[in-house]
This record gives C-alpha cells, structure tokens and sequence, in this order.
C-alpha cells in the first residue's frame, strides 16, 4: 500500500527528523504473504539530500566543509558556491528566474521554486490554507495508525537495514599492453614496447669472481668520477655465504628510477619529418647568372677638400658632376677621371643634379638658400648654344615677377663661369630634382613651421608655384614619376603620392621606418625604394600595397643614397658603414609575378670619416656602372 505523508505526519515527524526525510515515499508489503518464504517488510526511501542535524544552527558548520550527516552517518560536503555580490548582480540582471529562486541554508544551494511552489507561498502569506482543494469548513478524521510506529517495528525486526555502500573492485590495466583495446594504446598501431632491464652481470653477485673485484686503486678513481661517468653504479663486493649478504641499501631508488622509466618512455612511435634546412631557403638565382652588375672599384675621383655630399652623371655617360661642403662643384670627365672644370660657389652645396633632357645642357646646383642654373659648356656646341639661347629668349611679364622665389639672370663674369639663372629662395634649399622632360625642377626646403617646402619651377616661363597648402611633416626629399604626371613626396615616416593633373592625393605609403633619407623611383614607375637612417631598404610595389614589399637590412648604419639604373635591373643603396651594396631587382610585365630581388654585391673603398661613410650613389646612364662619393673627399666608380 501507498502511504504519504499527508496522513499521521505531524506526530511522528519531530521523532524521525533524524533518521528520515519529510518526503519520503514509502512501500510498505503485508506482514503475512504466504506466497514468499522471508516474509518482511521493504521500505525504500527515496530521500533527498538534506541537512539531518536538526536545529542545530548553521553557524557552527561556518569553518567546516560539511553541513550535517546522512542516514548512513556520512558527512554532507556542502556545494561549491562562489558567488560575490558582483554575480548575484549579473545574475540578478540577467537570470529571468531569478525572483523564484531562493538560497536554502541546510544545503548550502539553489532552488527554483516551481509554480506549485510559487503558489503555495502566495497563498500563506494571504493566509489560507497550503492546499488549494483543502475545505475549511470539513471535519477529517484520522483512521490509519502513526507511520512512526511501523518503522520503529520495521526497524527492530531488522526489515530496515542501513544501505552498505557498494563493493567496488578496483580495476587496473596495463600501460603498455598491446592487444587490449581498453588500453590507451590498444588502437594504435605503432606501438613501442615497455623498456626491458638489463639483466644482472657477474659483478652484481655475491660471490663475483676475483677479475671483477676492484683494487684499491680503482676503488680511490670509481669514488673520485662523477656519477654519471661511472661504469657501474656500485662497487662489487664478495661475500661468504648468501646468508651474509646485506639488505640493498639503493632498493627503493632503483625502483623509483624503474618508475620514471616506465612513465618517461614514449608509448607511441613518432615518425619524425625529415626536412632539408636548404628546402627551407627560398631558391634564388646565383649571382654569377644575373651579370652583368658592378664588382670592380675602377676609379678614384680626386680633388674635392671636404665631404662630397651630391654626384650626377649626364644623359650621355660622358660627364660627372659633384658638389661638395668645400663650397665647390667640379665637372669630371668619367672615362679618365680628370677634373674638368671647378666653379665656386657661395656655400657648401648639398645637391646637384644633371638636366635628364639630352636637348639641354643645364645643371641644378643648391647650397643654402640658392638654387644655380649652370651651364658647364661640355659636350656638343649646338646643345650649349641651343640652352642659352632658351634661357634668354624668355622675358617674363610683369604680373608674373613676384613670386615666392626671385629670377635672376646671371651677367657679366658670373655668365662667362657658367652661371645662367639664379634662384633665390626664403630658406636654406637641401635638395633639387629635374623633371623627365627636363623643363620642371622641383626644390625642398625642409621646415615645418612654414608651408614653402616643397618648390616647384619652370625653368623655360621662370614661373613657380607651391603645389602644396599645407605640408603634413617635414619633407625629406621629392621626385618626379619617370611616365606619368605623378609627384612623390617622402616625410620622415611615409611617402605621399600626388597626382599633378586632377590636384589631389592618390596615395600614401607607410615605410615602416623611423626616418626616411632618400628615395628613388624604378624606370617603370611601378615600383619604389627608399633608405632611411635605422639601415633599412623598404621596395614598394605601387600595384600591390601601401605597405613595403620587401624590407632588406644589408647595411649596418644609416642609409645616405638610394639609385636605380635605368636599364638594367640593378639598384644600389650607400650607407655610413662605408659600403654600397648592389642588388639584382628585376620586375615582370606579369602583374602575378612578384618582383625579383637579390643582393649580389657588396662595394667597399670609402673610408669612414666624422662616423660618415657613403653619402650618394647614383647609376652611369647606359653601362652597369655606379659611382658613389664618400666623406672621405672622394668619388669612386665601380664597375
């Protein structure tokens, strides 16, 4: 029969407190079953897990991580909860059951109260009664006998019997078997063997014969080794009988290093891949293939007193122009390396540059705020007299005299050295740069408290103009694109691409380096690098990225000078370690194919002066030549 605990509950329910819980369900079978030959009562409970101390209060388990005692006299491990003020928070915010679930301190959890629940307590806090069908106004009547009674009966007549916790065999397997597929490496196919001992040698027993004895000599050398040169881990001794052999003082070592044998060998062989470091390194042609390059120093320009800062050749190759801190420019002649003509000028010159333009015959000189126009009267007459000829054949309006920059025609002795025009500048010029078409010359005076940084002039209308409002950074240096209307201006930390024709900005390069010192555009015009003074080369791909294609860390020291051939797939970069290295730089007309790049040669001649190496490089026109100047006063060509 079922009986609940709705029934004779209220009397017994103090008395069995401890030994059972409030809502067990019980299944009592009659005493008297002629059927079955052990006739007892079974009583299973189905109790849950409550705290059985009684009144005790909750307080004194504070320290303990129990909270009561079980049937079996088990302790009760309170739950693991640990929850500050901060979860109760999110999971008062977050949790939608939250208003229903309520802490219980017997066991330290939980509970989300079910709507039965939820109702029962709304209606005792209205105070009616816990059961909704329950009628106020009905007389029961209690006919069945007080369930403690039976228990009490079940229990003395050995019907309830304590649970007895399951016997449980332990279950061990082996490690290193081989055929269980309960094993971890059952299903493994390479499998590697537990490893064996060696087995004992003569001189492990206890009655070794007399040659593996140790003399007293070889006793004093086995003690004075290390022990891990040892040939043996003991000395071997001789005894009588077995009887007076002694207890194996290093049993439990042995055994503990057998152990750590067993655990530290691999249980799985591993089939290692073999890979050839030389695989690893990207194929790259020999340098004996891509010739021709420059391997030879050939020449050795003398004659500067001071550090030559800017070289230039001609469109032709004939020529060689210089400027140096000695306030001179000297013209050499490039197959002999004679000194052809010296002029000199007002300051120390920090840049010359050659008119690419075969047709005209002029060269950009700056040194402090000065920009000269030289016409050195070298080469084919009818191209010295055609360059005069155009100079001053121009007169410039009148509303077009005033300008950031002052036109100046050079007369009298300053014309017969070669000086044709003068431009006169606000601020000390650093560089000069020509046009393709050898009409357009652009100036760089860096500062960045003014907006007159960047200077661009026509040499055939005297007209300049400032391309820019507002410079963001300190210009470092400019150049013109070899085909297209694009300018190319370098700051400290990136490159900014100008579009000359629609005014605006097509792009901007991040050279990843702290301060960029040169740049140099590829004949193509696809494609850039730029040297900086943390001895880094940054090659840009203008068609892949903004960001640097290859960064290449040859030299040891600043960067001075970057130079490209226009012809041949060289560059050549000069630096402070006094050294120019030479690199193979081929690009593809296939826009897949990534450019190819290899250091083929490292130039070394210049001498190391004021920690000041290699200051300028630049390309001889048609032959695979490079000549670089130096602060040591020198020009050297390389071929």
């Amino acid at each position: 029969m079922w009986v609940d605990k709705s029934t004779d509950m209220d009397q017994g329910e103090r008395t069995v407190k401890g030994h059972a819980s409030a809502h067990s369900v019980l299944w009592l079978e009659p005493k008297h079953n002629p059927t079955r030959s052990t006739s007892r009562l079974n009583v299973e409970a189905r109790s849950d897990v409550r705290n059985t101390v009684g009144n005790i209060p909750m307080e004194w388990y504070q320290d303990y991580p129990h909270i009561g005692y079980d049937l079996d006299g088990k302790k009760i491990f309170k739950p693991i909860r640990n929850k500050d003020e901060l979860d109760e928070f999110l999971d008062k915010m977050e949790n939608p059951d939250y208003w229903r679930t309520v802490h219980d301190k017997t066991t330290a959890s939980d509970i989300r109260l079910s709507d039965e629940q939820v109702d029962l307590v709304h209606r005792l806090q209205k105070g009616q009664f816990g059961d909704a069908s329950f009628n106020e106004y009905e007389i029961h009547s209690c006919s069945s006998g007080p369930i403690v009674s039976k228990m009490v009966h079940a229990i003395k007549m050995g019907w309830i019997k304590p649970r007895k916790p399951k016997e449980t065999t332990p279950q061990y397997y082996d490690l290193w078997a081989k055929e269980d597929p309960n094993a971890i490496l059952g299903r493994h196919k390479m499998h590697v063997p537990a490893p064996k001992m060696r087995l004992p040698g003569h001189e492990e027993s206890y009655n070794p014969p007399p040659e593996y004895l140790l003399t007293e000599e070889e006793r004093l050398a086995w003690e004075q080794q290390d022990p891990e040169d040892r040939k043996l881990p003991f000395l071997p001794q001789k005894h009588s009988c077995l009887r007076a052999v002694p207890a194996f003082s290093r049993f439990i070592h042995e055994r503990f290093e057998r152990c750590l044998d067993l655990y530290l060998c691999p249980r799985q062989r591993k089939m290692r891949v073999n890979v050839n470091p030389e695989d690893l390194i990207p194929k790259l042609p020999k340098p004996k293939d891509l010739q021709p390059f420059p391997t030879t120093m050939s020449l050795v320009y003398r004659g500067h007193t001071s550090l030559v800062r800017s070289i230039s050749a001609s469109p032709t190759g004939q020529w060689l122009v210089s400027g140096s801190d000695d306030c001179t420019v000297r013209f050499w002649e490039v197959n002999t390396g004679r000194c052809l003509k010296t002029l000199e000028v007002g300051g120390a010159v920090k840049g010359v540059a050659w008119n690419p333009n075969p047709a005209v015959c002029l060269v950009a000189v700056c040194f402090e705020s000065t920009v000269l126009l030289l016409n050195p009267a070298l080469g084919d007459r009818l191209v010295v007299g055609a360059t005069d000829q155009l100079i001053t054949s121009y007169e410039p309006p009148e509303e077009d005299k005033e300008q950031a920059v002052t036109w100046a025609l050079s007369e009298g002795p300053e014309h017969d050295k070669g000086h044709r025009l003068t431009l006169t500048h606000p601020k000390g010029v650093k560089q000069v740069v020509w046009h393709g078409k050898g009409d357009y010359l652009s100036s760089v005076m860096p500062d960045n408290t003014s907006n007159l940084q960047v200077l661009i002039h026509q040499v055939s209308k005297r007209r300049t103009q400032n391309p820019f409002r507002k410079n963001k950074g300190l210009v470092q240096c400019v150049s013109f694109h070899p085909l297209r209307p694009y300018f190319f201006v370098a700051t400290q930390r990136c490159v900014r691409v100008y579009n000359l024709i629609k005014q605006e900005l097509t792009k901007k390069l991040t050279a990843n380096c702290k301060w960029i010192s040169s740049m140099a555009i590829h004949p193509g015009g696809d494609n850039l690098i730029c040297g900086s003074y943390d001895c880094r080369l940054a090659w840009f791909d203008l068609d892949l990225s903004t960001k640097p294609y290859k960064m290449l860390r040859h030299h040891k020291k600043a960067l001075r000078g970057v130079a490209y051939h226009k012809h041949y797939p060289l560059f050549a970069s000069g630096a402070d370690d006094g050294s120019v290295i030479v690199c193979h730089g081929m690009v593809y007309n296939d826009l897949l194919q990534n450019p190819l790049i290899v250091p083929v040669k490292v130039l070394r001649g210049h001498q190391i002066t004021h920690d000041l190496g290699v200051l300028d490089v630049t390309f001889h026109p048609t032959q695979p030549w490079v000549f670089s100047s130096g602060a040591d006063a020198t020009i050297r060509l390389f071929t």
